[in-house]
Formats: C-alpha cells, sequence, structure tokens
C-alpha cells in the first residue's frame, strides 16, 4: 500500500478547488459575453425595423441627403440582421435540444440529440466569430464607387510602362468583380504605358475592396531597353479615393475656378478644335484637376468635379486616418502613397506584400487581376487592428 501523504491530498484538493474557480468564471464570462451580443443584436434589429418603416416615408423620400444616409445604413445593418437570425435560431435550437437530452430516455433519441449538439455548437462559434467582425463599425465609405488614379513615379519610362500594367491589373479586376472602369483622363508614356491616368469605378463595395491598394508600387525587372540584362527598380503610385456627391461635402462654388481650353492629343477634329477640356482650380486646398476626356465641356466639367470633391475629402479622410494610425502599430489601413505597400519581382516570379508580410510566387496571375487574396487577407489584418481597438 501506498503511503499516506496529507501534503500531496492538500495540494490536489487546492487545485480542483482552483480550476472549479476557474471553470465557474470562465462560464459567468460566456454567459456575459452572451448577454451582451443578444442585447447588441436585438438593439440592431430594433433599428433595421425602424429603418425600414421610415426610408419608405414622403419625408425621407424627399430629403435626398437623409434618403442616402438612411440607405445606407439599412444595407450595412442588413448584413448583421441576416447573420443575426442565424445566431438566435442556431442558440434556441441547442437550448431546445439540451431540453430534450435531459428528459429523453430513449437512446436512439439521446443518441440523434447528441449528434445535433455537436453540429450546433461549432456553428455557434462560428457565427460569434462572424458577427464580432460585422460588429466593428464599418467604414461609412466602403459602398461608394471610387476615383482610381495611377502615376508613374521614379524610373522613367519603365515607370510608365508599370503605370500601364497596373491599369491593365484593376481593370480586368473590375470586369471580374462585374464593375464598370471609365477613363476620366490620362497621359500616355512615350515609351508606352501612362504617365498619369485617372478613371471611375462604379460598383458594389468597390471602395471597401481597393482602399488598401493606395500607395507606392515598386517593380523590379529588366528593361526592354537594358542590353546588359540588368535588374532595374521603378516605381507607380496608385490613389484610391472614394467618390463623393453633394450630400456627402459642402463645396463653396465661389472658391473654385474654371478654365476651359483645348484638349490635347489624338481626338479627332471637334475635340482639337473646340475648348471642351475644363481645368478646375480649389483655391483653399491648392486643388487643381483638368479633365479633356470627354467630348462636351459640360461631360467634362461635371467628370471634373467628381475628381475634385473625393481629392478634397480625401486630405480631411488622411487626417481623420493619421490620428486612428498614430495609435496603432501598424499601419494597414493608412493608404498613405508615399508608403511602400507591394513589391512585384519579375526574376523571380514574386509579389510581396509589406504591410502583412505575405508573398506569392504567381506574378503573372497577380498583374492578370488576381489579387482577391491580397485584399482578402488586408482586410482580415485591419479587422483585427480594429477588433484590439474595441477591445
Amino acid at each position: 500500500m501506498g503511503r499516506y501523504d496529507p501534503l500531496s491530498k492538500r495540494v490536489s484538493f487546492k487545485r480542483s478547488l482552483i480550476q472549479n474557480v476557474l471553470f465557474k468564471r470562465k462560464m459567468l464570462f460566456l454567459l456575459h459575453e452572451t448577454r451582451e451580443m443578444i442585447e447588441k443584436l436585438t438593439s440592431i434589429k430594433h433599428r433595421f425595423e425602424e429603418i425600414e418603416q421610415l426610408i419608405v416615408q414622403p419625408d425621407a423620400m424627399s430629403d435626398m441627403k437623409m434618403y442616402a444616409k438612411l440607405n445606407q445604413e439599412y444595407r450595412a445593418l442588413e448584413k448583421i440582421v441576416v447573420k443575426a437570425d442565424a445566431w438566435f435560431l442556431a442558440h434556441e435550437n441547442l437550448k431546445n435540444t439540451k431540453n430534450l437530452l435531459s428528459t429523453e430516455k430513449d437512446e436512439e433519441f439521446r443518441a440523434l440529440a447528441k449528434v445535433e449538439i455537436d453540429v450546433l455548437e461549432p456553428q455557434i462559434d462560428r457565427l460569434d466569430e462572424a458577427l464580432k467582425i460585422l460588429l466593428i463599425p464599418q467604414d461609412p465609405d466602403d459602398n461608394k464607387n471610387v476615383i482610381l488614379e495611377i502615376r508613374a513615379g521614379t524610373g522613367g519610362d519603365e515607370a510608365s510602362l508599370f503605370a500601364g500594367d497596373l491599369f491593365k491589373m484593376y481593370r480586368q479586376f473590375s470586369d471580374d468583380q462585374k464593375w464598370k472602369l471609365e477613363p476620366i483622363s490620362f497621359s500616355e508614356g512615350t515609351a508606352g504605358g501612362f504617365k498619369e491616368i485617372i478613371c471611375t469605378i462604379e460598383g458594389n463595395e468597390v471602395y471597401g475592396k481597393l482602399k488598401f491598394e493606395s500607395g507606392a508600387h515598386r517593380v523590379q525587372r529588366v528593361p526592354s531597353t537594358e542590353s546588359q540584362g540588368r535588374v532595374h527598380t521603378s516605381a507607380a503610385t496608385v490613389a484610391v479615393l472614394p467618390e463623393v456627391e453633394d450630400v456627402d461635402i459642402d463645396l463653396n462654388m465661389g472658391d473654385i475656378r474654371k478654365d476651359t481650353f483645348r484638349a490635347s492629343g489624338a481626338g479627332g477634329q471637334h475635340i482639337n478644335k473646340t475648348e471642351s477640356a475644363v481645368r478646375l482650380t480649389h483655391f483653399p486646398s491648392g486643388t487643381v484637376v483638368e479633365c479633356q476626356d470627354g467630348r462636351s465641356q459640360h461631360a467634362n466639367y461635371d467628370k471634373a468635379m467628381k475628381v475634385l470633391r473625393s481629392r478634397i475629402y480625401e486630405k480631411e479622410l488622411k487626417k481623420h486616418n493619421d490620428k486612428i494610425s498614430s495609435e496603432r502599430k501598424t499601419m494597414v489601413g493608412s493608404g498613405d502613397r508615399s508608403d511602400k505597400i507591394r513589391t512585384y519581382n519579375f526574376p523571380q516570379g514574386r509579389v510581396t506584400d509589406h504591410r502583412i508580410g505575405h508573398t506569392v510566387y504567381n506574378l503573372p496571375n497577380i498583374l492578370a487581376g488576381d489579387i482577391q487574396d491580397f485584399i482578402d487577407r488586408l482586410r482580415i489584418a485591419e479587422n483585427s487592428e480594429r477588433l484590439k481597438d474595441e477591445a
């Protein structure tokens, strides 16, 4: 027989007591967390139902600013409500199944109930995680269309060619997303590509998917003019601006000067003989916008105003983002054009996103518009940051 050890018994009892206390604390925490989730989701469902009623009222229909805000809030809450309904249903089914298990004597029914519980508990865990992400306050600009600006940086002709490659990449990605991409203005490079190209992209959640593309994109490859096969490094900058309307930003038209001039470059007799090109200068911010792509002065003016509004809005947005990002260790969502965000290395067929340290070796596919994986990983990284902020 083993020798009786009172110290060992006391240690074992104390360990058991601690484990019991920790278990109770964990259960209380989970219960508190579930109650908080129920309160949040119930409040959201009530607000969603309220907006459903408000959005069809004559007052909302007559006030475009109010209607736009209600419609935007409705679309954002709808995603949460769909998941919330699934979450409530899963919890109700789990509660009923556990009650059945505690009272049912038939072993066959008990076995079925246990299988149902094994299915429901992981389902609830997945819904919990999905709802935590959805309950992070959404960027109000995510559902907006964008102004996409691509400019050749350091590297001369090679930078212009790379800017052209980036434009083709975003054009193909837009096609895959069923978005509408329309150039506003462009300046071609002497050897091809673009010194600068500005376009609009319209569709579902365009800014939410493309906002992380803002920044400096670097390319490493052997230029066609390089006789000794040396790898050169060039760059192009990308800016993704949320497209804003009159309801989003107030502009004093007295602060804007409009100039017209003849469009340059190819385009036929009409575009070169009439003063259809438009230049807008916003004095308070020093912002200058030109547009000469359209055939009429009116069309160019409308396009130029879109770009002007978006650039002024971006400046205010950047101030806001800088204030937030200064409190973070990472800068996934800074959108600063001076940040080197991605490198495209042709000799190795490699693409690296420096913000998340993610590298792939399928450069041709990336330049053919296959950038969804990068976008998904960047959004996950941003959501992780925001979850930490919420905590």
